[in-house]
């Protein structure tokens, strides 16, 4: 069995490197092997994408396949499209291969707005990281007038602590609602601050919006207070910040910006998702006589979520090891010790761990989620309900940890998994199929908020997946 890795490098050397050599790693009765950069692009450029207008709203029963022999041409970044759709409307280039999805149309249609006109409303839906990073967007915008919304979900996620922030800067900001959470009514001005402190244990999306609007309102110094969660974020976006030209650095809790700051053009091309990785590792474990190629990836990937390879390597001792000798380690692990994890630099990768563990039959304890309870929805609370479906009994900390001893119950004759309107439910759980054919997974279309494809991708891979209305299957 053979699950490969191509990956799209940014160095020229590196990916004559790559090829040269082949990079061909042993893990988990399998090889990855780096294909050429050209090729992960020519697969994604021909692969059609299913919009959410293609989906209607419904479910899916899903049937596996034996295996899977596919190359998967995986959705480009998410989190580098959002911030270099911010940093290319401040700084100017060529920007390509963004991510297609709900929420960098969001992003895509917010910054497309005319605000010449007077006040506009501005409606981003569930999209958190627009909601964050347009809020000091538009507050440094001299004289627009914004208006910004979102879903009833998004009117529940806190952000008071960037409000203050940037009110703190002279930012003119309400609540158009509930005090501290959109909708927000933003009158754009100048700004102005040297210094600006804000916590650094609620979100790093919070200090990523602060960092991207400080070379325009003369800021010299960041500084992070508490914990510091979701770090891998926060370098990302000084990474790209460097690339446009801004040589910031981070020293402990303090980042530091140049005083003549400011942006340059940049032409950029964004990276495959590391994140929707997540969900291949899950079903090249359970069906490990697979031969699944991940195309696109960068061996030393900015995202945080590339360390789903060295966790894997932990998650079991025929996991993968890694692709890359940064992530390259031993499994210290028995398949029968707890896996102890602290995924406080990397929460997106929760629900994939979690329920691919009870599926491998793994004990765990995960702690550092405590940002699970403001994602799209109380993930914490959602994957215990769901896996306790299919027998899993997970126990939730009141340290925002989730754990799981062994403790089974009677699982549901016809499991149907809710996702609670969260992308990453329906696709962490999708892979349960496997082991619970006929599985059901609820509000099919989530998936357009990051991997559009996903299912399109399953049906690929020989995954049978039969549309159906809550307790009864739709006739083709």
């Amino acid at each position: 069995m053979l699950l490969y890795f191509s990956a799209l490098c940014t160095s020229p050397t590196l990916q004559s490197e790559i090829c040269r050599q082949g990079l061909v790693i042993s893990a988990i009765h399998c090889n990855f092997a780096i294909a050429s950069a050209l090729g992960a692009l020519i697969a994604q450029a021909a692969t059609p994408r299913v919009s959410r207008l293609n989906i209607s709203t419904m479910d899916y029963r899903i049937f596996p396949p034996r295996r899977i022999v596919m190359e998967v041409p995986l959705p480009a970044s998410k989190s580098i499209s959002n911030r270099m759709l911010i940093l290319n409307a401040l700084g100017g280039g060529e920007l390509h291969n963004v991510a297609e999805c709900d929420d960098t149309s969001a992003m895509r249609s917010a910054l497309g707005t005319c605000l010449d006109s007077g006040p506009v409303t501005i409606n981003i839906g569930a999209a958190g990281t627009a909601m964050r990073f347009l809020t000091a967007f538009f507050a440094s915008r001299e004289g627009c007038e914004v208006t910004l919304d979102g879903s009833e979900r998004m009117r529940h996620r806190p952000i008071a602590l960037l409000v203050d922030a940037l009110r703190r800067c002279g930012a003119i900001i309400e609540y158009a609602g509930e005090e501290g959470f959109p909708p927000l009514r933003i009158s754009g001005r100048r700004l102005h601050a040297e210094r600006i402190e804000i916590a650094g244990n609620v979100s790093s999306q919070y200090i990523s919006a602060l960092l991207m609007v400080a070379p325009l309102i003369g800021c010299r110094t960041i500084s992070l207070t508490g914990q510091i969660i979701s770090l891998p974020y926060i370098h990302m976006t000084l990474s790209l910040m460097r690339l446009m030209g801004v040589d910031c650095t981070m020293q402990g809790s303090t980042i530091s910006l140049p005083a003549d700051a400011h942006y340059r053009k940049a032409n950029f091309s964004v990276e495959s998702d590391w994140s929707a990785a997540s969900y291949w590792f899950t079903l090249q474990a359970l069906l490990p006589e697979s031969q699944i190629t991940l195309l696109g990836l960068h061996l030393h990937s900015t995202q945080g979520d590339s360390a789903i390879s060295s966790i894997f390597s932990r998650l079991s001792p025929t996991a993968p090891r890694g692709t890359s000798a940064s992530l390259c380690e031993q499994s210290e692990c028995s398949e029968c010790s707890t896996l102890s994890l602290n995924l406080s630099s990397t929460p997106d990768l929760a629900q994939t761990i979690v329920v691919a563990a009870c599926l491998l039959g793994r004990h765990f304890h995960i702690s550092g989620l405590q940002t699970l309870r403001i994602k799209e929805t109380d993930r914490i609370e959602a994957l215990c309900s769901q896996l306790r479906r299919l027998g899993f009994v997970v126990a939730a900390g009141e340290d925002f940890s989730l754990s799981w001893d062994g403790e089974r119950c009677t699982p549901e004759e016809h499991p149907h998994i809710s996702t609670f309107d969260d992308h990453r439910m329906a696709m962490a759980f999708a892979p349960a199929a496997v082991m619970f054919p006929g599985l059901v997974i609820d509000d099919i279309e989530v998936v357009s908020k990051s991997y559009p494809d996903f299912w399109k991708h399953l049906a690929a891979a020989g995954f049978s997946l039969t549309p159906c209305e809550r307790g009864k299957e739709v006739q083709q």
